[in-house]
């Protein structure tokens, strides 16, 4: 058997397993048992009345679940998609100011307006934040009139500034009694899980996915540099542009319904290319399967750690993410 095919065996046993004990345990516990025969009513294979457990793993855990396993991955892949239209290793979503402009357009609406358009409110105003973000970056870039990956990190790192001490006004301006909100969606949290917005994360995971899938050939050509990619027939200028556009469609999405989840985008690109190499289709699919587990682990220690109070999910992978750069920088041998 193949190494990518293992990593596939592995990862799937891996993710179904963290699925269920997602759903199994939290605030309060609940046996593998209960959770497959509330399951099995949900989707009607298994007959017999609702009860309050089966409402709490049905609709609370299972979506949660769901959301945690592809949020998780979109962002393992828009890490992979990033790093590569950058050259940067340490690229991710806050690098570019897209995961900042959603931050200021949730805080917007938490400080300021209230919930104007009810639930659907927060999730949308993310959304434009970040979408905002991505125009102002790409405005700068056509600016310039240069396809330099550097000058595309710089855009967006000047973005990203710009956003952050928007939201840092809005939390100090705004409702103070609001501020345990503002901090606990900007750390990243999936209580807004719910089937209702399940759809909506299927579309930014499936976005990002699919643009990897069917453009996997050119993303290989991108790694041997600018001017081989443009020997072999790659459009570089137009497919950076839309590898950010397709990254940003993914993360404004992601944050508008989970909040800032930091280092799931940096961390996963890295583990998978070490396991199945830099090659886009492996890589892509590898990083998926990755990000998912990691994200699912994460959201279940942030919910067990302090029992019953919960973590933002965000501490959790912030805390794993400065430890893998820690880990790579002692890797890293003096030349």
């Amino acid at each position: 058997m193949s190494r990518f095919a293992l990593c596939i065996c592995i990862g799937a046993i891996l993710q179904i397993a963290l699925l269920l004990l997602s759903v199994a345990y939290g605030s309060a516990d609940i046996s593998l048992q209960e959770v497959t025969g509330s399951i099995l009513r949900g989707i009607g294979l298994l007959g017999g009345e609702a009860s309050p457990m089966d409402r709490i793993v049905f609709d609370l855990r299972l979506p949660r679940a769901l959301f945690s396993l592809l949020i998780g991955a979109g962002l393992g892949v828009v890490g992979v998609v990033l790093q590569t239209a950058t050259r940067n290793d340490l690229a991710d979503p806050f690098l570019f100011g897209l995961s900042s402009g959603a931050a200021t357009g949730a805080v917007f609406v938490i400080t300021i307006t209230g919930d104007v358009l009810g639930f659907w409110t927060l999730p949308l105003a993310a959304f434009s934040g970040g979408m905002l973000a991505t125009a102002i970056v790409l405005g700068l870039v056509a600016r310039l009139r240069t396809s330099a990956p550097e000058k595309l990190i710089l855009a967006g790192l000047a973005v990203s500034f710009l956003f952050s001490a928007l939201t840092n006004f809005l939390v100090f301006s705004g409702d103070h009694r609001a501020a345990h909100s503002v901090i606990f969606w900007m750390l990243g949290g999936l209580g807004l899980a719910r089937w209702s917005t399940l759809p909506l994360v299927i579309l930014g995971a499936a976005a990002i996915i699919a643009f990897t899938m069917l453009s996997h050939r050119k993303l290989d050509a991108l790694l041997a540099g600018d001017a081989t990619a443009n020997s072999l027939g790659v459009p570089v200028t137009a497919l950076r542009r839309y590898a950010f556009i397709a990254a940003a469609f993914a993360t404004a999405i992601f944050v508008s319904v989970s909040g800032v989840i930091g280092f799931i985008g940096l961390m996963v690109p890295h583990i998978a290319r070490a396991l199945v190499g830099a090659l886009h289709l492996r890589l892509s699919i590898v990083a998926a399967i990755i990000g998912g587990a990691l994200l699912t682990a994460s959201d279940l220690l942030a919910r067990v750690l302090l029992a019953p109070q919960e973590l933002p999910v965000g501490v959790i992978t912030t805390s794993l993410g400065a430890v893998f750069v820690f880990t790579l920088l002692m890797m890293e041998r003096p030349r």
